[in-house]
């Protein structure tokens, strides 16, 4: 075809929505979530790239513009025809129109800053990035400390204080010591665990024979740890017999 034929985006025209066929074969998929999103920048900038459609009516890129111009009750959307391709170049620009696209790359930097600037004053989840993927950006925008050991001073008034509780959906996080018992149990809100995954730095003498002793055709090798406080001062090193 060539730089210097004729392009489709030449000439754009509006057509009926009823007209157009969508491509039976088309791999892309179009979650709800993404067709809401498809819907709402239309509405916040209008219709900006033309359906591109054979000379049939057939649709080779823009499924997803047309499924939320329905979502949104649009008759009428702007197309553009490809007009003498062949099936095989029709077919290759289906996927070509979406692959091409996903093979760019981003700024972090400047995609942040970008964000940063636009959340003053405009709604950056028309943009289309997820409410995770805004937060990790907008960390980025902070060095943070730079020496490990470098802390802080606590302030004044702190937010938690000992013995508070957070509720974050079905879990607790209490502020306290965990070596203590009615901060567990304040933790637990009289819920007894399945499983307790801890590794405190106390001193803790841990037997794996009691596996065998319940399943006695397993585990055979099992060992256990002694206790680090009962090891003598000088290594200080768990036992392993």
């Amino acid at each position: 075809m060539g730089v210097d034929a004729k392009w489709p985006a030449d000439k754009v025209e509006r057509r009926p929505v009823s007209g157009l066929t969508p491509y039976a074969k088309n791999a892309r998929t179009h979650s709800d979530e993404q067709i809401s999103q498809i819907a709402a920048s239309i509405e916040q900038w209008g219709w900006t790239i033309p359906v591109l459609v054979d000379e049939d009516g057939g649709i080779i890129a823009g499924h997803g513009r047309i499924l939320a111009a329905e979502k949104l009750g649009i008759a009428e959307v702007p197309v553009m025809v490809a007009a003498g391709w062949s099936e095989e170049q029709k077919r290759a620009y289906v996927l070509a129109d979406n692959k091409l696209a996903e093979n760019a790359g981003w700024d972090s930097a400047l995609l942040a800053s970008e964000l940063q600037e636009l959340a003053g004053g405009f709604d950056v989840s028309l943009i289309g990035f997820t409410e995770n993927e805004l937060l990790e950006l907008a960390a980025q925008q902070h060095d943070g400390l730079t020496d490990p050991d470098e802390t802080p001073e606590p302030p004044v008034n702190p937010v938690t204080r000992k013995g508070d509780v957070w509720l974050l959906g079905k879990h607790r996080l209490v502020c306290g010591d965990c070596t203590d018992a009615d901060t567990v149990a304040k933790c637990l809100n009289g819920v007894s665990p399945h499983l307790m995954v801890t590794d405190p730095p106390y001193g803790v003498e841990y037997d794996a024979g009691w596996r065998t002793r319940v399943m006695p055709y397993k585990n055979e090798n099992a060992g256990s740890i002694m206790d680090h406080l009962s090891v003598p001062q000088t290594s200080r090193s768990a036992s392993v017999s």
